[in-house]
């Protein structure tokens, strides 16, 4: 992209240095493949590698379940969503103008017709999601990927449609998958933990998970041994142009001059760019985690759509996690929601010793109105951005630093971030008659 599109021409510029704000798995992707192509990588990181949502997640890596988030489904949340604290989605009534905007333009898209549009972008993405992870692993990540079907569970036959037309649909937009229908039975013999309330369940096959804290950690190891440098603890105030270069000033005082910078940090992605530099504000759904012991010790990932809380196997344990809760990115956690994620979860699971509930987690996944993320050159010369993946951020984090890296390094912009453009602007909804999307997982 260079002259007439409001991002000027720095193309020509050869790329030597760059300062990367973020260390979790997007931020820390990136990283790993600029000093891949001999780039002089500094990563700045306000707390340490992997404090935000790339610790506490799902862990999961699930291209075959990438969908956008708006969905229909979302909206008979809506109003419960306000007078209800127990709700899988929950908003905050407090005073927010930012906020209320933002989920005012959510909603406004969770149609069918704002799904569909949605649903190429991410699928280029998952297409090349778990090769990445595969080009981390050969290079000797010192973390290692487990392959597992994910299970989605209900509790009745008919309530699998949802899903099963979901599928379709992203098979139909050229997502590699598989999966088989099972009976309440068949869903205990592959997951245990599974109730007698669970009568049906679709298994996707060809996923993977991990643990994502320890993943996050030897990727930043991996990073350290190419040559790049990261400096945790270090809080950013400013990222600005300068010159024929950029700035990047810490809270401290110091600045960093750099050929061009990548800021990756997540929720709070907005705070550091100059005005104007994206066109797509990026909010923070926060999700909420604990882990627990189980007998026995679980065998793959699961989701309960019902609850819309997924389990996933932790550390010889199960890691249990769901809730959306829309509110400011720094604001204390709420016990309440950990409870309300554990009530929610206990009618569909057995097995589970409750009492043993530890590590409780909120973090702030990075969300947008219409369920893109936010990747590429912004309107401010030499500044890049990589956020707003949802729950998508450890499928999609290797691949997206590994597209980013080539647009910044090369000048490029590869096919597959174009839908991502931070310079896009949010298309006006229209009704259409597309055929409804699934069951919105997490």
């Amino acid at each position: 992209m260079g002259r007439g599109d409001g991002r000027g021409d720095d193309r020509s510029r050869p790329v030597r240095r760059v300062v990367v704000v973020g260390a979790g798995v997007v931020g820390l992707s990136v990283a790993w493949h600029l000093s891949r192509q001999g780039v002089d990588v500094v990563v700045l990181e306000r707390d340490d590698v992997a404090a935000g949502s790339s610790w506490g997640n799902a862990g999961w890596l699930s291209p075959g379940l990438v969908a956008p988030l708006p969905d229909p489904a979302v909206r008979r949340y809506a109003l419960r969503a306000l007078v209800d604290p127990s709700c899988a989605i929950s908003v905050p009534l407090t005073f927010d103008v930012r906020r209320w905007d933002f989920l005012a333009d959510f909603a406004r898209r969770c149609t069918a017709a704002a799904w569909h549009r949605a649903l190429p972008g991410l699928v280029a993405l998952g297409l090349e999601a778990l090769d990445a992870h595969d080009e981390l692993g050969d290079a000797g990540i010192a973390a290692r990927t487990v392959a597992a079907p994910i299970v989605t569970a209900f509790a009745r036959g008919s309530d699998a449609g949802r899903l099963r037309h979901e599928l379709e649909l992203l098979a139909t937009a050229g997502q590699p998958l598989t999966w088989r229908e099972l009976d309440g039975d068949e869903a205990r013999t592959l997951a245990p933990q599974l109730s007698a309330r669970i009568g049906a369940a679709i298994r996707v096959d060809g996923q993977r998970y991990v643990d994502p804290g320890a993943y996050v950690c030897a990727l930043a190891d991996a990073v350290r041994a190419g040559g790049a440098e990261i400096r945790t603890g270090t809080d950013v105030a400013a990222v600005h142009p300068d010159g024929d270069g950029v700035r990047v000033t810490t809270s401290a005082g110091e600045p960093l001059s750099a050929d061009a910078a990548v800021v990756a940090t997540g929720a709070w992605l907005d705070r550091l760019l100059p005005p104007g530099a994206t066109a797509v504000p990026v909010h923070a759904g926060r999700g909420y985690s604990f882990t627990v012991d189980t007998d026995p010790a679980p065998a793959c990932p699961v989701y309960l759509p019902h609850a819309r809380v997924a389990c996933t196997p932790y550390a010889g344990a199960m890691r249990v996690g769901g809730g959306m809760e829309l509110s400011a990115a720094d604001a204390p956690g709420n016990p309440r929601r950990i409870r309300a994620v554990e009530a929610d979860a206990r009618p569909y699971l057995r097995g589970v010793d409750w009492a043993s509930r530890r590590d409780d987690w909120v973090g702030a996944r990075p969300v947008t109105a219409d369920g893109l993320p936010v990747v590429g050159r912004t309107g401010a010369p030499g500044i890049f951005v990589a956020g707003g993946h949802g729950m998508w951020g450890m499928t999609l984090g290797p691949v997206t630093g590994r597209l980013l890296a080539a647009a910044v390094a090369g000048g490029a912009v590869p096919a597959a971030l174009a839908p991502l453009d931070p310079l896009r602007r949010l298309r006006p909804v229209r009704r259409g008659r597309r055929a409804r999307p699934g069951a919105g997982l997490p």
